[in-house]
């Protein structure tokens, strides 16, 4: 068995040893899910340091009918490398995170051999080497975080926050699965690199590789939580923290923008689904951010920012800048998972409590939580030297060279992430204990504080060139051959401190030594009011299935099957009834008459 194949099947090994069984015995379980990540991590550092050349590898033929054949497939390139890098990195330091946070929870068995599962879909999304193999895995972690997500099934908001993201993601797929079929019905190829040739080689009507670009895109909306589909990512907090930093940091939510890097040969050859793309990405990023505003709870607003930064890294494929989106997919991933560990630390520390009001002082009795956070946050608002600052500026330099109105957004985009990231660490953070969570708060075992630390290197460092230059398969060109100082200085860097600054500053006037939010904006603080629509719409869709149910169940059914057969039963009855008239003379000449008929059919 190949490393790679050993990569994507440990995983499930892991999971269904768990299930099986280990389900009574929580602490083997979680061993045994932790030494599974570790291993991951070591075959993918081995693939990546070891220069494993591009191949393709053959596991076994899923489907195999005449001349259609779907392979399940083995990609290993530049972009799966790395990104198994991102996905096993984050992946192993959430199951390190998990045995302190997750350590007297009833369902620990239960939760890691989710984890376990779900690192096994993520892997195979990764290194599919073929639409419908990346479709099957696609499927899997849909199942697996709709498991992660409902972890706290007891809890009635878990459980609808778990059913929400499935059926969300849903309706993306379906449109991802159609994209799929238009493609194979264009091309007849399933894998990525005979689609691109085909199409190279047998152009089509524009018009239906648009059609054929925005269905697989669809996927990418649902799976990376774009609007009008990302109403289901902030409900997908109420999943035990650690999830929220696995999915909503490095893996499920890039699944969408990893996916759009693999096709950005079709975003490219369709300017129509291009501006599309961009446009759904720019107008995300600002929405989210507007929405984190006026958040309280403190993995809502790191989720918000998600969604925002999600909306640059789509943006970023939609301007064909897919390597600049791909770049910020991989330095987010360092400092986001930082910042949901950090609040998992927090919230821990607090007794689970999760509004930032509530908190306050953190920075004298959680010093190294305080130094981590403090870190992660300036790596997310573009601090010039952090990894956030070189891989935002290659997207805003793309942004500026190709559309000037989603510059602007973008640079808006930068100046609100600086304005409410600065907000929540100055009141959780900051000024005095408001609760009593807060003030018996205490730094959290070496087992959780750990992975904090090793993720301040990457939200640092993974934005140097010396990194990026050896670890992603095509660095961003944006900024090639310039130094910091000049990244600083030039248009777009200017740009970018000025709102960095602008947003700090603002929240430092509003919120320093504030116990209440000065700001109340509820358009931002009840998300649009899109679930309200949202709610109403299905509400609206439900009563007029029914209407329509009600009007056939009338016609059709009560009417012509119950009514009708009714009718002509009594009419058939009525019928025979008087063909028996009591009379033996009677009967006698229809029995005759009976005979000759069946006589005279036997001789024709």
């Amino acid at each position: 068995m190949s490393p790679a194949a050993f990569l994507l099947l440990l995983p499930l090994l892991s999971a269904v040893v768990i299930q099986l069984l280990l389900k009574r015995n929580a602490t083997i379980s979680a061993l045994l899910s932790v030494a599974s990540s570790l291993v991951c991590l070591c075959i993918s550092i081995s693939l990546l340091v070891g220069h494993a050349p591009n191949s393709v590898a053959l596991l076994f033929n899923w489907i195999d009918i005449g001349s259609l054949t779907l392979p399940i497939e083995i990609k290993l390139d530049g972009y799966s490398q790395s990104m198994m890098l991102v996905v096993t990195f984050i992946g192993a330091l959430v199951h390190v995170f998990s045995l302190g946070y997750m350590k007297d929870d009833a369902g620990k068995a239960r939760f890691f051999a989710g984890l376990s599962l779900f690192m096994f879909s993520m892997t195979g999304i990764v290194l599919a080497n073929t639409l419908p193999m990346m479709f099957i895995f696609w499927e899997l972690v849909g199942v697996s975080s709709y498991i992660l997500i409902g972890h706290w099934y007891e809890k009635d908001s878990a459980a609808n926050a778990a059913k929400k993201a499935f059926l969300t993601n849903r309706i993306g797929d379906f449109g991802f699965m159609i994209g799929i079929l238009l493609l194979f019905s264009i091309t007849g190829k399933f894998d990525f690199e005979g689609i691109k040739s085909a199409l190279e080689t047998n152009p089509v009507a524009p018009a239906l590789l648009t059609a054929a670009t925005l269905c697989i895109f669809c996927g990418a909306i649902g799976k990376s939580a774009q609007f009008p589909l990302h109403v289901w990512l902030p409900d997908a907090m109420e999943g035990p923290t650690p999830v929220s930093a696995l999915i909503h940091a490095a893996t499920m939510v890039a699944a969408g923008v990893y996916m759009m890097v693999r096709v950005g040969f079709l975003v490219a050859a369709s300017a129509t689904a291009a501006c599309t793309i961009s446009w759904i990405g720019g107008i995300t990023a600002l929405m989210a951010a507007l929405m984190a505003t006026q958040q309280n709870d403190i993995k809502r607003i790191l989720a918000y920012s998600t969604l925002s930064q999600l909306g640059y890294m789509v943006m970023a494929v939609g301007l064909n800048a897919g390597d600049a989106g791909y770049f910020h997919l991989f330095t987010h991933a360092g400092f986001k998972a930082l910042l949901f560990l950090g609040s998992g630390a927090i919230i821990y520390a607090c007794h689970h409590e999760q509004d930032i009001w509530k908190m306050g002082g953190l920075k004298d009795t959680m010093k190294l939580t305080t130094l981590t956070f403090a870190i992660g946050t300036a790596a997310l608002i573009a601090i010039p030297g952090t990894s956030g600052f070189f891989s935002k500026e290659s997207i805003l330099d793309a942004a500026k060279e190709h559309s000037t109105p989603l510059f602007l957004i973008a640079a808006f985009v930068a100046f609100l992430t600086s304005f409410y990231m600065a907000r929540l660490f100055i009141v959780a953070f900051l000024g005095k204990p408001r609760s009593e969570g807060a003030s018996h708060a205490h730094e959290v075992p070496l087992v959780m504080l750990a992975p904090l630390l090793v993720l301040v290197v990457p939200s640092l460092f993974s934005g140097y060139g010396f990194v990026k230059d050896s670890l992603l398969p095509h660095p961003a060109e944006a900024h090639a051959g310039h130094g910091l100082i000049s990244m600083i200085f030039s248009t777009v860097g200017m740009t970018s401190l000025a709102a960095l600054i602008a947003g700090v500053g603002l929240a430092w006037v509003l919120y320093r030594g504030k116990d209440k939010d000065p700001v109340n904006i509820r358009l931002f603080a009840n998300k649009f009011y899109f679930d309200e629509i949202y709610a109403k719409f299905v509400a609206i869709a439900q009563d007029s299935v029914a209407a329509f149910m009600n009007v056939i169940d009338k016609l059709f059914i009560d009417g012509i099957a119950v009514r009708g057969s009714g009718l002509a039963a009594t009419g058939v009855g009525q019928l025979f009834r008087r063909l028996q008239v009591g009379n033996i003379q009677g009967y006698a000449l229809l029995f005759g008459l009976g005979v000759l008929l069946v006589i005279f059919l036997a001789v024709m």
